[in-house]
């Protein structure tokens, strides 16, 4: 795979592999993910479903049991159902990795294929492997994810994130982020630097809408911006490095930190805000350059950024 073509690009549909290894029993399926795809399946049963240790005999047997549960037969066939067809996926897939490589120098596309998780991860880096979980993306009314996840949770588990997830992720991966002794700004300003990039990669996906806001918690931010902002800076949460500040404002968790009904994620909105600003006033920044600035004060600093 030479990866400067888009035809190149081969999404791989493990989950039919598997669908049809489970429901039909079929052997050229098991062969397959057992041969082809062996390091795929490796990592399904030893680090996604965490069955145990690799074993050729016992995988079979396993998997079988496993998804012979009747709320992940159903999820197969729901998964069946919702993506029988990926083809303008994998196109948005290799046109931003061919964007990612050229602006990006040594940087790897990894073999992108679609799994069943049995809700686990969402997406999965490992190796030269990124697969995605498509039934982790099966949109926030199914059913069944109202029986296990809050209504916060569904908010990021629509089709329309898969695509920017797999960059998000995959960027994670290759420009990882020391959490030792970091402070909010350093996290926040790391993962507003990744989002601004995955959003120059996709046209047609708004930053907002990576986050799963809404157009009233669009709003809300814009026009709360400058004060969030001097909240954060009256009360010196840039500089804090306590783990559970940083995960109100980072992670998918409902917080009280600063309004009840701002939106969550608000530690990564604001890091984007800032890496936006970063880049209109250093026009000769390359990406790379961009991903690996390591003095996130200084970073700060020569994005001029001032909200008002």
């Amino acid at each position: 795979m030479s990866g400067n073509e888009e035809n190149d690009f081969m999404l791989i549909r493990y989950d039919r592999l598997l669908t049809e290894y489970i429901q039909f029993n079929s052997l050229s399926a098991l062969q397959k993910m057992s041969t082809n795809y062996l390091p795929i399946t490796k990592v399904l049963f030893e680090d996604v479903l965490a069955l145990g240790t690799f074993n050729d005999d016992s995988i079979p047997i396993k998997l079988k049991q496993y998804y012979s549960d009747p709320t992940l037969v159903q999820l197969l066939n729901d998964v069946k159902n919702k993506f029988p067809d990926l083809t303008s996926f994998e196109k948005e897939l290799a046109k931003g990795f061919d964007k990612l490589e050229k602006n990006i120098k040594g940087l790897k596309r990894p073999r992108v294929y679609t799994q069943i998780s049995a809700l686990n991860e969402s997406i999965i880096v490992m190796d030269s492997l990124l697969g995605v979980s498509l039934d982790k993306y099966m949109g926030q009314d199914y059913p069944l994810y109202q029986r296990y996840y809050y209504d916060y949770q569904t908010g990021l588990m629509n089709p329309e994130q898969m695509l920017s997830d797999v960059f998000v992720f995959y960027l994670i991966s290759e420009f990882p982020l020391s959490l030792y002794g970091a402070s909010l700004l350093d996290v926040m300003v790391y993962y507003g630097r990744i989002y601004y990039v995955v959003d120059e990669l996709l046209v047609n996906q708004e930053f907002e809408d990576m986050l799963g806001y809404t157009k009233e918690e669009k709003k809300w931010c814009n026009e709360n911006k400058s004060s969030l902002w001097n909240f954060m800076l009256r009360n010196r949460l840039l500089e804090s490095t306590d783990p559970m500040l940083i995960r109100e404002y980072i992670r998918p968790i409902p917080t009280g930190s600063y309004r009840e009904e701002s939106p969550l994620l608000l530690g990564i909105w604001m890091g984007y805000q800032i890496a936006k600003e970063y880049a209109r006033n250093n026009k000769n920044t390359t990406w790379e350059e961009f991903l690996n600035f390591e003095n996130n004060i200084l970073f700060l600093e020569k994005s001029r950024f001032n909200p008002q």
